[in-house]
């Protein structure tokens, strides 16, 4: 983890506790955000980083709580993420490239089920829900 990212939590975290007049922690602003981001980073357990950080699991979990309200204050809106979005071509959600520009080539996304009948094992297609009941009917009659 780059020093950077580690920076530019635990400003956060170093003037939040100035705010509460917090004396002492069990672990400096430093290594809470370490702490906080090897959890949301890797998903280490509380178990786990309890251990590797040599404190109890209720303080991992009150430090990860506290990391995560300090960087959703420090988040934008949602109206402002979206006018940021609408100016690019590509967003990267969790780690997935997303092409944003979907409705470009005009064609609607449906899932094939349920445009296709149950006949389409004989080599007819119908459009409709598979799940009709007179659909299914009507349709061997007439064959």
């Amino acid at each position: 983890m780059s020093s950077r990212t580690l920076n530019h939590l635990a400003d956060p975290i170093r003037d939040h506790r100035q705010q509460r007049k917090s004396r002492w922690r069990r672990l400096t602003p430093g290594r809470q955000a370490l702490l906080a981001l090897a959890h949301l980073r890797n998903g280490d357990t509380y178990s786990r980083l309890a251990a590797g950080f040599e404190i109890v699991i209720a303080t991992v979990w009150r430090y990860v709580q506290e990391a995560i309200l300090l960087l959703s204050t420090a988040a934008d809106g949602l109206e402002a993420a979206m006018r940021r979005i609408r100016l690019l071509t590509y967003v990267i959600l969790d780690g997935t490239l997303v092409l944003i520009d979907r409705v470009a080539d005009q064609k609607p996304y449906y899932w094939r089920k349920t445009l296709t009948s149950w006949d389409e094992r004989a080599g007819r297609r119908r459009r409709g829900r598979a799940s009709g009941v007179g659909v299914g009917c009507a349709a061997r009659r007439r064959s």
